[in-house]
C-alpha cells in the first residue's frame, strides 16, 4: 500500500503514466477501505492530462503550505532546528544502506513512504508514526480542498497508529508550525539619525 502511495503521490512528470499503471497494479495486494482509497485516487488521476496535473499538484503542495508533503516543516516550520530534524531521515535511510532520490527532500513524504515499503519497513514505519500528526493534518487540508490526492493520502494515514488526541490534527492546523524568535529581535539603532538639512 505505501509503495502505490508513493508512486501515485509523485510529481507528475513523464513517469507520472507508468507510475499510475503500477500503483493500479499493486491494488492487487491491497484490500478493505485502504484499495478503495487508493482506487479512488486512481481513477481521479486518470481522468486529468499529465499537465494538467502537474499544475495542480504544484498549486496544492508547492503554493499552499497547509498541504505540503514536507514533514519537518509541521514539526519545525523554516527555523533553524530544521536541519536537523531532516538530519535523522538521512541517517536512517544511511543507516539501510541508501541514499535519498537527488532532487528530493528526504523528509518529503512520497519518498519515506517508497523507503518504507521497498527498503526498510520497520524504520521505515517509526518515522511515519513520529509524523503521525503532520500526515492527518495533510489529509484533512487535502480532504477540505476536495483534491484528488485526499484518498490516497487518507489512506496512508489509516495504516498509521491511531491518534492519542483527536484535537492534535486540529490544534496544529489551527496554530501552524512552530516560528524562528531567536535572532529575530528589531534592529535598533546605535547612533542618532542624521538629520536632513531643512531647505530655507
Amino acid at each position: 500500500m505505501w509503495q502505490a502511495a508513493s508512486l501515485m503521490l509523485a510529481y507528475p512528470d513523464d513517469g507520472h503514466a507508468d507510475r499510475l499503471q503500477t500503483a493500479a497494479r499493486l491494488l492487487d495486494h491491497v484490500t478493505g477501505e485502504r484499495r478503495a482509497l487508493l482506487g479512488e485516487t486512481v481513477v481521479g488521476l486518470s481522468l486529468r492530462s499529465t499537465m494538467e496535473l502537474a499544475q495542480e499538484y504544484v498549486e496544492t503542495f508547492d503554493l499552499h503550505k497547509r498541504c505540503t508533503m514536507l514533514l519537518t516543516y509541521w514539526t519545525s516550520g523554516d527555523t533553524r532546528n530544521r536541519g536537523a530534524d531532516m538530519v535523522e531521515f538521512t541517517q536512517t535511510y544511511r543507516a539501510a544502506g541508501v541514499e535519498i532520490p537527488k532532487g528530493e527532500a528526504p523528509d518529503h513524504l512520497p519518498v519515506v513512504l517508497e523507503f518504507a515499503a521497498t527498503v526498510d519497513p520497520e524504520a521505515g514505519r517509526r518515522l511515519l508514526a513520529k509524523y503521525r500528526v503532520p500526515i492527518g493534518v495533510v489529509a484533512r487540508a487535502l480532504a477540505e480542498a476536495r483534491s484528488p490526492y485526499a484518498p490516497v493520502v487518507a489512506a496512508v494515514d489509516a495504516t498509521l497508529p491511531s491518534l492519542s488526541s483527536v484535537d492534535d490534527v486540529s490544534r496544529l492546523m489551527r496554530c501552524g508550525p512552530p516560528a524562528e524568535s531567536v535572532g529575530l529581535q528589531p534592529f535598533q539603532l546605535t547612533v542618532p539619525p542624521r538629520r536632513v538639512q531643512e531647505v530655507r
